[in-house]
């Protein structure tokens, strides 16, 4: 068996805190474990657990007591430096309408698999992290998944909510054989509308850079500006094994327009997006 790995992402959110939990399971040649990485407004922690303490049946995933499913979390961790107790139920979820991947979810040997659970849900409940409360009332919640052997060298990760939807971008640089590509991922949820922009619908990362990204498909064109800070550490997959660094910002300001013909659909500056950049090119 390859070394590999499958994460799950819960981004639960109120009017004025951000709460990101991360279970995830890895195999390597060397061992077997899984990990829980928090990320809150100010900090992030990340705890190893050996693979006795994991068990996934169903739609259900325990480790050392914490227990993850998609009617929500409960969170009983207790090491040296985090003591996370508490718990979150969450509301019917809003489905995408097929797989984010679309025609590459049947390509083998791909790098990373993403999927999108649900583009924005209800959240209600209480987490203590090291003692300070994360408290959900009629909170937003979002969820996906990664799962293969390691994650891009190179890639931007972007998802936020509004009053009339919900929206994710993803642009990764993608081997596939002897070849590399820049691969495009995102939807835009506005109200019941569901805008897909994907590389298998002909999108296309125009511009990245830290200032501005620019993704055009056909006649739509989005455009993200974030303005966040570096960052909280958290550690990302590499063959299966957490031995990368990566950085994300859980709440920070970024400025979106999405446009159909140059007529905007949708024009917000999120104060409380949340924000990985992991790029070193430019185009």
């Amino acid at each position: 068996m390859r070394n590999n790995f499958r994460g799950w992402y819960f981004r639960c959110q109120s009017d004025t805190q951000t709460l990101a939990v991360i279970p995830s399971v890895h195999r390597t040649q060397q061992e077997t474990f899984c990990t829980i990485q928090l990320i809150t407004d100010t900090q992030s922690f990340h705890v190893k657990l050996p693979d006795s303490d994991f068990q996934m049946q169903a739609e259900q995933i325990w480790m050392t007591g914490s227990l993850f499913h998609k009617e929500g979390f409960t969170l009983d961790l207790h090491v040296s430096d985090l003591q996370a107790t508490g718990s979150v139920r969450f509301g019917p979820f809003t489905p995408i309408r097929y797989d984010i991947m679309g025609p590459f979810r049947y390509v083998p040997f791909l790098q990373c698999r993403h999927s999108v659970f649900s583009m924005r849900h209800r959240v209600n409940g209480l987490v203590l992290v090291n003692g300070v409360p994360y408290e959900f009332q009629n909170g937003t919640g979002y969820l996906e998944g990664d799962r293969g052997t390691s994650f891009p060298s190179g890639y931007i990760w972007t998802q936020c909510f509004f009053p009339e939807g919900s929206l994710m971008l993803s642009i990764a640089e993608i081997p596939l054989g002897g070849l590399r590509f820049t691969g495009v991922i995102g939807v835009v949820l506005l109200g019941e509308k569901e805008y897909r922009l994907a590389t298998y619908l002909g999108a296309k990362a125009v511009k990245i850079q830290p200032e501005e990204i620019v993704v055009r498909q056909g006649p739509f064109t989005l455009t993200v500006n974030p303005r966040g800070q570096a960052g909280h550490p958290l550690r990302a997959p590499v063959s299966g094994d957490m031995v990368r660094t990566i950085r994300e910002q859980i709440s920070c300001q970024v400025s979106y327009r999405f446009e159909e013909k140059g007529i905007p659909l949708l024009t917000l500056d999120a104060p409380n997006a949340a924000l990985e950049y992991e790029y070193g090119g430019k185009v």
